[in-house]
């Protein structure tokens, strides 16, 4: 196997607090990876002027990957360049739960499912405005049957699903699928929006008929979150436009112990990126006491994307033991250990 080069972005607040020891533990492994470290956000600013410097991103496009903490600040445009500028269209957000951590269920016990998340567009197009400059379209509500003009002052977000896009993070889903129980659930508000959920449905439908080893169900997204709650046992692969992946992935988290263990990896057809999704917690930099298990569980994503199998399956071992053994936890899931400490139990239970 040649050698993989991961660029490492460690983020903002306490997120290098966890990302520092993960990339630790990882080349503890002894694995043919080398790491570099791209200079972007403030330090770049100080130092080329720009949040994001040309050899910022040479460094970037050279890796096979890049190992992103969270952020909170200007080293967020090295976030846009990795999501839209690399294309990375599908979200893959697992939810597992491992014996000993909190979880508000009665039995979270067995829960092992993945939320794919359509990444790029959606209202992520991010296009708004007020509602006034659209008067002169003379686009009317179909629920209330008055012309936007006579709405009142307000605002507007474009909402895009795009056939491309859609495609794409679909056809990603369904194989995924095959990876698993070959097993599927669509979801999406295509009752209320038909021209664009609908849209979202009708692709996968399609899909459906080349993927027919694959069995594919699909809810309306509200009904989809009630039976997330009663019983996320019975999911596997789910996958939705980028709004409702975002929301629900996070709710999804809440039912294996929190955001603490949010793991998260970024894909597309030539790159991919990962990035724990807890966010940057900034009431506790400082403290060294951010789980790192979104982190590890993160990282084990990235070893299998570079082909390390063997070491992400270690990995995740050693996690489950540690939570197993509940003796080294951070305060976030009931324990009292640092941050460092916990990736040191994790490094002892391999």
């Amino acid at each position: 196997m040649s050698s993989k080069t991961v660029a490492v972005i460690e983020g903002d607040d306490a997120a290098p607090e966890a990302v520092a020891p993960t990339i630790n533990l990882v080349r503890s492994l002894d694995l043919d990876i080398d790491f570099t470290y791209p200079i972007v956000g403030e330090p770049a600013i100080e130092q080329f002027g720009t949040p994001l410097p040309e050899e910022a991103k040479a460094m970037i496009d050279d890796a096979d990957t890049t190992f992103f903490g969270s952020t909170s600040g200007s080293s967020g445009v090295a976030l846009l360049y990795l999501r839209w500028g690399k294309v990375t269209y599908a979200n893959v957000r697992p939810s597992k739960y491992f014996p000993g951590a909190p979880s508000a269920l009665a039995k979270p016990e067995g829960i092992d499912f993945i939320i794919v998340r359509e990444n790029l567009e959606d209202l992520y197009l991010r296009t708004e405005g007020h509602l006034q400059d659209l008067s002169n379209l003379g686009l009317v509500s179909k629920t209330s049957r008055k012309p936007l003009a006579e709405l009142g002052e307000g605002r507007y977000a474009i909402k895009a699903i795009t056939r491309d896009g859609s495609e794409r993070v679909l056809r990603f889903a369904f194989e995924l699928a095959r990876t698993r129980r070959h097993k599927l659930t669509v979801t999406s508000k295509y009752n209320m929006l038909p021209e664009t959920d609908g849209y979202f449905l009708e692709i996968a439908k399609e899909l459906a008929q080349e993927y027919d080893d694959v069995e594919m169900n699909h809810y309306i997204v509200d009904d989809f979150a009630c039976r997330l709650v009663a019983n996320p046992h019975q999911f596997d692969v789910t996958v939705m436009p980028n709004l409702y992946g975002d929301i629900l992935s996070d709710a999804a988290a809440g039912l294996v112990g929190g955001l603490g263990l949010a793991a998260s990896g970024c894909y597309g057809d030539d790159y991919a990126y990962f990035e724990s999704a807890h966010g940057t917690a900034p009431d506790i930099a400082g403290q060294n006491i951010i789980n790192p298990t979104a982190n590890l569980l993160t990282a084990a994503m990235m070893l299998n994307y570079l082909d390390f199998s063997s070491a992400a399956e270690r990995l995740n071992k050693a996690i489950t033991k540690v939570y197993a053994s509940g003796d080294v936890l951070t305060p976030d899931v009931g324990g009292t250990a640092s941050t460092n400490e916990m990736c040191d139990a994790v490094r002892a239970a391999f």
